[in-house]
């Protein structure tokens, strides 16, 4: 079978270009909620298994997904994922709404970063880290945080291929790895 990202890159392109072709940029910022969503919907083991019963209908599997959505699909959303029922490409939808934000990100200039802390982060001091991030990175960062509390402290920050550690653990891995040398 062919790897998944080389399955979903033309569904991604697709998705893009329809909602770039005359649109504006709030179309696609629409489009990349209800992409994530439906992605984080088929990434549940149980949903795949339900998908590759013979005896489930594509109908079925989205009856199944839009019940289960938090909010409305629009139009364009239930005609994207019938497509991708119809032609059995529903477990490269994780990776399609991967390479569709990457492809967002690159029309606007940003990075998807996330940040690891051991404790919860307040709205203001992630506003000073981001602009803080935004200058060490060079480019707009669209952050989300995810709580760690094996990094006993500090943070470690993801952004694309790049990693700032700044974390306790990691501070304790260096001085070990100096101490044994």
């Amino acid at each position: 079978m062919a790897e998944l990202a080389t399955i979903a890159r033309p569904y991604a392109e697709a998705l893009y270009q329809a909602c770039t072709d005359g649109k504006s940029g709030a179309d696609l910022a629409g489009a990349t909620a209800w992409v994530d969503e439906l992605a984080a919907i088929a990434a549940n083991p149980d949903l795949q298994q339900l998908a590759d019963n013979p005896k489930v209908s594509a109908t079925q599997v989205f009856d199944v997904i839009a019940g289960v959505a938090r909010t409305a699909l629009p139009e364009r959303a239930k005609n994207f994922l019938r497509t991708l029922l119809d032609n059995g490409r529903l477990q490269a939808l994780p990776e399609i709404a991967t390479q569709f934000r990457a492809l967002v990100n690159a029309q606007n200039g940003s990075t998807d970063a996330v940040v690891y802390s051991a404790f919860p982060i307040d709205d203001q001091a992630l506003a000073d880290l981001q602009a803080a991030l935004e200058r060490r990175f060079g480019r707009r960062l669209n952050l989300s945080v995810q709580l760690d509390a094996s990094l006993i402290g500090g943070i470690r920050v993801v952004a694309g291929d790049e990693v700032l550690d700044t974390s306790v653990q990691a501070r304790l891995q260096q001085m070990k790895a100096a101490l044994t040398a």
